[in-house]
């Protein structure tokens, strides 16, 4: 809140004087109340907002079957609802029974910057029958991205490829990369603090937050019902907090650990995507693939048949640390360098999915038959390291295309660190994250700085524009109904520790623990599947102390002639998660 908001403050300090009193009366006189409140002041400021109406209309054609779009203006700040606005995107698939209709399920995929609008496209292909009968499933594209107005922090793509140029790696290693990822990280900084605002000012968590729950209001429904996932946890764990006792029902899946995300003034100095841990969580399950592989053996496990699966990885690294493998077409033209940083993003990529471990195996045994040319197919390992690079490389082959055109604008960075920045706290100088970096890669050798760099543009010296309004805590408010909170024992994105944390902050929550595969753990197992479905149509969370196991569970099945690809496809649909890191593969 700057200068200029002060008389409204003032003014609607004075709105809510008596409901402080009124409030801090009732709570003399009587017991301490079983959930806590929303507070006054945060009630009024969004409570004065109308519900707007988003004129729905028919998007079928373009979306899914059923779906209706509508878009809505809200206050791109909440302190001046009378004054400017940003526009929100939704997007709905009406209940199947409408007649039986229990009210509206929001659902959010994650990024930061993931659509919405999108992950409610696809409902059908995720949720179940018996959600999609009594829900209407409602998307929203968080302010500043994917359908709704867009935070733009360079003057076409073209500027933006320059500024960025220094990114395009998955971490920086050695001082002729270092050096170009820290000036595009400044770069990145001044562009979204000067060009990007007021938008990318006015991004954080809470402000979605805040349009989330005057959405609620618009569709119709007294207390909210919310599914979301990974970076989509953190705004199902500040709705709840900053609205405890509007909560009919909060699942939270694949949990980011809240005060790790914001951050306190004790961590300001440790990068955001330190304090997360999550390449400790990668780390741990790859591990954990490499001693199963050799458990399982050569029957199963393509690597254990070239040796210990740990040290043939671990050769792998040494190799490419000392010189990267250069990848060839059928011609014998050098496309691409297989880095270490590069097969620590492919790996990552590989985590991700619940079937992560036949992907792993499948990655290491390529790249020592190339190093190694007597053990394997060299042609097929080839092609298939090819495949997957250029798989990775085609939007960004796409963005350089219009780069000198500058058209069409590609916002997904800005709408990613324009979230990250103005929730965390985060160190003065981007140089500060070359240690950051070392001291992860201690933790959690190659996925620690993968982890660690992303957040290096935040260095609060460049990123200098504030969001005034943004979240700080606390996290532990009590909810008018139990937050469900669902975390993955291997999750290679989220740290299980991070469901973990959010659980044992939310007094009224119920942890789900899975030991499954991937990111995120809905759609993994009947298990988990059945008790998050039954908690949303019932709001009863599962027993205390319950614990799932997924389905997909490294080398239990022999190997065998086209049994196993890398484009395989797990047979249940899983929702289109979007990974909390730029460039990391989402699962199939």
């Amino acid at each position: 809140m700057t200068r200029r908001h002060r008389h409204a403050r003032s003014t609607l300090v004075a709105l809510v004087a008596l409901s402080l009193t009124v409030t801090v009366g009732a709570t003399a006189a009587n017991a301490a109340p079983k959930t806590d409140r929303t507070s006054p002041y945060e009630a009024a400021r969004v409570d004065r907002v109308p519900a707007p109406d988003p004129q729905w209309f028919d998007c079928a054609a373009a979306f899914a079957d059923g779906a209706q779009c509508g878009t809505v203006q809200l206050p791109l700040d909440y302190d001046e609802p009378g004054g400017a606005t940003t526009e929100v995107a939704l997007l709905k698939i009406p209940a199947t029974d409408q007649a039986h209709k229990i009210g509206s399920l929001f659902v959010n995929p994650g990024g930061p910057g993931g659509s919405g609008v999108q992950i409610a496209a696809a409902a059908s292909q995720f949720l179940s029958p018996a959600l999609l009968e009594r829900f209407d499933v409602v998307g929203v594209d968080p302010r500043g991205t994917n359908y709704s107005s867009n935070v733009r922090c360079f003057k076409d793509l073209g500027a933006q490829a320059n500024a960025l140029a220094g990114l395009n790696v998955p971490f920086p290693v050695g001082d002729a990369e270092t050096g170009p990822y820290i000036a595009s990280s400044k770069a990145f900084g001044v562009g979204c603090s000067t060009t990007g605002t007021p938008l990318s000012g006015s991004m954080s968590t809470a402000e979605v937050a805040r349009d989330m729950d005057v959405l609620r209001r618009t569709v119709g429904d007294q207390k909210l019902t919310y599914l979301g996932f990974s970076y989509g946890t953190y705004l199902g764990n500040v709705y709840a907090n900053l609205f405890p006792d509007r909560v009919r029902a909060v699942v939270i899946d694949g949990v980011l650990d809240p005060v790790a995300w914001a951050g306190t003034p004790a961590t300001a100095s440790i990068p955001q995507t330190e304090r997360l841990k999550s390449g400790q969580g990668a780390s741990k399950a790859l591990t954990e693939i490499l001693a199963r592989c050799a458990t399982a053996g050569p029957d199963y496990c393509v690597t254990a048949g070239l040796g210990d699966p740990a040290t043939i990885y671990a050769e792998i690294v040494a190799s490419l640390k000392e010189q990267p493998l250069v990848i060839t077409d059928e011609n014998g033209e050098p496309v691409f360098e297989l880095t270490y940083a590069i097969l620590t993003s492919f790996l990552l990529g590989d985590l991700y999915a619940p079937e992560g471990s036949t992907y792993v195996d499948l990655d290491l045994s390529t790249v020592y038959s190339l190093l190694h040319p007597a053990t394997g197919d060299v042609a097929a390992a080839r092609a298939g390291l090819l495949a997957k690079y250029q798989a990775l490389q085609a939007p960004a082959a796409r963005s350089d295309a219009f780069a000198n055109l500058g058209f069409p604008y590609d916002n997904s960075p800005e709408a990613f660190q324009s979230v990250l920045c103005t929730d965390g706290k985060n160190p003065a100088k981007a140089e500060s994250w070359v240690p950051a970096a070392a001291r992860a890669d201690a933790d959690a050798p190659g996925f620690g700085p993968l982890w660690t760099w992303a957040s290096a543009p935040c260095a609060r010296s460049t990123w200098t524009v504030r969001d005034e309004d943004a979240y700080w805590g606390t996290y532990s408010h009590r909810t008018s109904a139990p937050v469900l909170v669902v975390g993955n024992y291997w999750d290679p994105a989220t740290n299980y520790q991070g469901a973990v944390a959010a659980s044992s902050l939310l007094p009224n929550s119920r942890l789900l623990s899975s030991d499954s595969w991937g990111h995120t753990a809905y759609g993994t197992s009947a298990c988990v599947t059945d008790a998050v479905d039954s908690y949303l149509l019932t709001g009863t969370p599962p027993a205390k102390g319950a614990l799932c196991t997924g389905d997909a569970q490294p080398f239990t099945e022999p190997l065998g002639a086209g049994a196993r690809s890398r484009t395989a496809v797990p047979e249940r649909s899983l929702p289109p998660v979007v990974p909390p890191l730029p460039g990391a593969l989402p699962r199939s």
